[in-house]
């Protein structure tokens, strides 16, 4: 069975003119998430023609501006909609306390349901089952507390690893042993080597270091994002991750670009 991914963002820090900041839809066994929410993301997900009614679980992964400030738009305008299904937040203990204080404070508060499960653990957790889909958090190292998020689909049996999704984090090893064999990993790439002096500081990757995490953890398909906007080329990071990694089992992420994979 395929699986889809919907790139809404990928850029890091601040919107601009023609980049967005980080977001994703991911259809998988059927079910529909929404990984981040950077500022933009409903309009980009009208034109991508994400149907929202069909989104019940949203995951964010950091307190950063660039991954949660387009949530409080998104909640509003799904109730300005008629939603009346439930709405999951995942995120950061303090998610629930930003948005429903925004929402409270522009009496915006939703006729929908709104529930949260707020994390603090600093080993990888089960957070989401249904019957066909599982999501792990993925410990980052990164400036705030931070996850990534695993997601299985279940075939016959067997929970099998997706797709892994890993951004903002510095090098971060620990995490091979839990995406080992991922059929995806979509790792964060802000910079290129040349700007590697940054990654400590910042708690980012470079583009070598992301594609050397896919090598040691027997990754099929290497997705790189989350770029820096000093760069000219998408290429280059492709281009430095080879050097590590399989170049013809690396894809770059784009806004409204959509991925498919068996």
């Amino acid at each position: 069975m395929s699986f889809k991914l919907q790139i809404i963002g990928c850029y890091a820090s601040t919107p601009r003119s023609l980049t967005n900041p980080t977001a994703q839809v991911l259809e998988l066994n059927r079910e529909l998430f929404l990984i981040d929410c950077g500022e933009g993301t409903q309009k980009e997900m009208r034109i991508a023609k994400v149907n929202f009614k069909r989104l019940s679980h949203v995951f964010i992964s950091h307190l950063h501006g660039d991954h949660f400030y387009g949530l409080p738009g998104l909640v509003t305008t799904m109730g300005a909609m008629g939603r009346t299904a439930p709405l999951t937040i995942y995120g950061p203990k303090g998610i629930k306390e930003v948005l429903t204080t925004i929402l409270k404070s522009s009496s915006s508060w939703t006729n929908y349901p709104l529930h949260f499960t707020e994390l603090d653990q600093t080993h990888s957790e089960l957070i989401y089952e249904s019957s066909s889909v599982r999501v792990h958090t993925l410990p980052l190292k990164h400036r705030v507390y931070a996850n990534g998020f695993l997601f299985e689909r279940k075939e016959s049996s067997d929970f099998l690893k997706t797709y892994a999704y890993c951004s903002d984090t510095a090098f971060n090893e620990s995490l091979v042993p839990l995406i080992s064999n991922a059929e995806v990993l979509y790792h964060e790439s802000t910079f290129l080597e040349t700007e590697r002096h940054l990654c400590e500081k910042t708690g980012h990757c470079t583009a070598l270091q992301a594609g050397q995490i896919a090598k040691v953890s027997k990754i099929k398909t290497l997705i790189l994002g989350h770029y820096s906007t000093r760069y000219k080329s998408l290429e280059l990071f492709r281009e430095e991750a080879a050097k590590s990694f399989d170049y013809e089992r690396i894809e770059l992420a784009e806004d409204q670009k959509l991925f498919e994979f068996n």
